[in-house]
Formats: structure tokens, sequence, C-alpha cells
């Protein structure tokens, strides 16, 4: 399974496989399906009332909440449609971050490309040649299609084995407990998983405040964490080495 390793704010590269052709075609049927779904109920509605004007205008209505879905829906859920989102698979940026509006708005322009002038036989095609999964428009916007659960292991990331001759950064993370631990692997993980950095600010917080630490000012929320888990990581092994 092809992989595309992002590089994170905090510089840790982590891998992420690439969102298969199967998952995004039922991706694809999943949100046309909430279309087909509206438009058969406002069908029923519209014959139950008999309402002519509602008859004319409810298509319409529809056709133009299709065509704007997928740049809407990008655009403020995180590069996910609802059928991503069921089908575990985002778009984001080829250099790791989130895309920006305008390469939704290519990617969602080469709709037409991909799935209006071919009948969805170029978007089928360059997704299963391309490296990185990708449809013409994501070639054009930059960006990929990856699953939503990282290959990389959080454990990989935020246990990595210390040599002797590291220095703890933040002595304090002594007095820190397993279940302290526990939670802050939790909130990072969450923030792997879904990009949600509020947890990751909030804990921080905490973290310094219970421990009495002020940060130095190059650090950030989530290097401050990562840091925690080193030192931690790092003064529990030389006790137990005792």
């Amino acid at each position: 399974m092809e992989t595309i390793s992002v590089r994170t704010t905090q510089n840790i590269d982590i891998d992420y496989e690439i969102g298969g052709l199967g998952e995004r075609i039922l991706a694809y049927l999943i949100d046309l399906g909430i279309f087909i779904g509206l438009f058969i109920i406002g069908a029923i509605i519209g014959t139950i009332s008999s309402a002519g004007a509602y008859m004319a205008v409810f298509p319409l209505t529809v056709l133009v909440l299709y065509v704007f879905y997928d740049l809407v829906c990008e655009t403020f859920l995180n590069g996910q449609s609802f059928g991503k989102r069921i089908m575990k698979i985002r778009v984001i940026s080829l250099n790791g971050a989130r895309a920006t509006f305008g390469q939704y708005l290519l990617r969602w322009l080469f709709r037409m490309v991909d799935f209006g002038l071919t009948s969805g036989i170029a978007a089928l095609i360059s997704v299963a040649v391309s490296k990185k999964g990708q449809r013409l428009g994501d070639m054009v916007a930059g960006t990929a299609v990856i699953k939503t659960s990282p290959r990389t292991k959080m454990d990989n990331i935020v246990f990595a084995t210390t040599n002797d001759s590291y220095q703890p950064v933040f002595p304090q993370a002594s007095q820190l407990s397993d279940k302290d631990i526990g939670l802050i692997h939790e909130v990072m993980n969450n923030y792997y998983k879904s990009g949600n950095d509020t947890l990751v600010y909030t804990m921080a917080d905490k973290m310094r405040d219970y421990l009495s630490i002020t940060l130095p000012p190059d650090m950030n929320s989530m290097r401050f964490l990562q840091t925690l888990l080193k030192d931690y990581s790092h003064l529990t092994s030389q006790i137990e080495a005792l």
C-alpha cells in the first residue's frame, strides 16, 4: 500500500496510507445516496402538498447543493465530505498541511474533467495509475486523499527510546503519574487522527499549571507535551535501571 509522509508543524514525519480507489468510490456513492434520498423525500412532500411552485424550485435547489457540495464540505469539514468521513479518508495538501481554499477550489473545478467530460473515466484511471492515488484535480491542486488513521504509530513517536546522555528539559516530569501520561498520549493521538488542536492547548495549559513550568519562547504546546513524554520516559527508565 502506497503511503505519503506528512511532516507536522512539530517536524515529526508521520506516514499515512493513500486512500484506496474502492474507498473513494464508496465515499462518492454515499454522498450521491444522500442527494438521491433528499430528492426522493422532496418529491414525496411535493406530491402530497401538490405545490406547483415547490416542485419547480426544489429540483433546482437540490442541483445547486449537489454542484457545490464537495467544495463546501471539504472547505469547512477539514477535507472531508460526509462520505469521506464515513470511509475515514480525507483530502490534504502534499506538504502535509491542511489544504487551502484555493486547493479545494482547483480540485473542485477539475471535477468537470475528472467526472463530467469523461464520465469518471479520467478519475478512475489517474487514481489507479498515479503513485499517490491522485485524480487530475489532485495533481493540479497539489493534494492527495489519505486514510485518516496514521500508519506511524503514536508509540513510536512519543515514547522513542532516549540514550543515556539525554538531559531532560523538564525534570518536573517525574511528578507525573502513569495516568497523566496516558491522558497526554490520548490527547496527542486524538490530534494526529482529527487535527483538532484545542485539546492540545488545554492539556498543555493544565500541565504547565500543575508542574509550575514556564515554557521557553520557542516552544509551542505540542512540542511541550512531546518533551514531557520524552522526559518522563527517560526519567522512569533511569529509575527502573537503578
